[in-house]
């Protein structure tokens, strides 16, 4: 049976987890947060990557036969440092969410929103280029959406969350954007907030896509088994399980603290 590992900064990967246990409930997983360090999208490409070596190496040593970065910062960054340096499959966040923007779009105007080193990097401007050509790409980093889905503020009648998303978004309607790619695992949190200041605008997860790429890896797991999920912080867990039901969908009861 397949063990799949997942890691982020911190809580928000588990977005990503959560999509791959609706799809594939009898995976096996093991997650790691790298709260030690984080935040990952105010660093250079250098850190990010020395930082995703380290977690890649610490997961690997766990028995994973496929590695998800679910990260949106490390996917655009370190991507072709942790492929070169395992010899297993390595999947980020960022193509398949191009991807997925490029079959969503109608009239190939595309926005792209994400942390400051993720929009900085021109991943995802490259990857949806590469899969849409022609297509108009916006990006703008939503850096202060971190916060609000960690504290839990993402009601969308909350006037913090309203006038927080009015001003991150604003480009984005004058831009006249049909696709809108939450290039960031904290951003989903806030999806209803985000839908409602660009009316008619597809909202792009990566999450779901890549549970789409998972699922071509490592096919369907036996159906009624009992999965094993464990989960690892490079921080004391106690902030880490205070948050991570929101972002997972399931409580979580536990977390070791490791050293990577």
């Amino acid at each position: 049976m397949a063990r799949i590992g997942i890691f982020d900064s911190g809580v928000g990967g588990l977005t990503v987890h959560r999509a791959i246990l609706e799809r594939f409930p009898g995976l096996d997983t093991v997650y790691l947060g790298d709260t030690a360090r984080l935040p990952y999208g105010t660093k250079s490409a250098d850190v990010v990557t020395h930082y995703s070596l380290r977690n890649a190496r610490f997961l690997s040593s766990r028995g994973i036969d496929l590695l998800v970065v679910a990260c949106n910062t490390a996917s655009a960054l370190a991507l072709p440092a942790l492929r070169a340096a395992l010899r297993i499959p390595v999947l980020g966040v960022v193509e398949p969410g191009a991807r997925a923007a490029a079959r969503a779009t109608r009239g190939d105007r595309i926005g792209v929103i994400g942390t400051q080193s993720t929009i900085s990097s021109g991943a995802y401007q490259q990857a949806i280029a590469a899969a849409r050509p022609g297509a108009a790409v916006t990006a703008r980093p939503c850096p202060l959406f971190v916060p609000l889905a960690e504290e839990g503020w993402t009601d969308p009648e909350d006037e913090v969350v309203r006038l927080v998303a009015r001003r991150y978004l604003a480009p984005f309607l004058e831009a006249r954007v049909d696709t809108l790619v939450l290039g960031c695992t904290h951003y989903p949190l806030l999806r209803e907030a985000i839908g409602r200041e660009l009316p008619g605008v597809a909202l792009v997860d990566s999450a779901d896509a890549i549970a789409t790429e998972v699922a071509g890896l490592v096919g369907a797991p036996a159906t009624g088994r009992v999965a094993s999920h464990q989960f690892f912080v490079t921080d004391t867990p106690e902030r880490f399980l205070a948050v991570a039901g929101r972002f997972l969908g399931r409580t979580v009861t536990g977390a070791e603290h490791v050293d990577v």
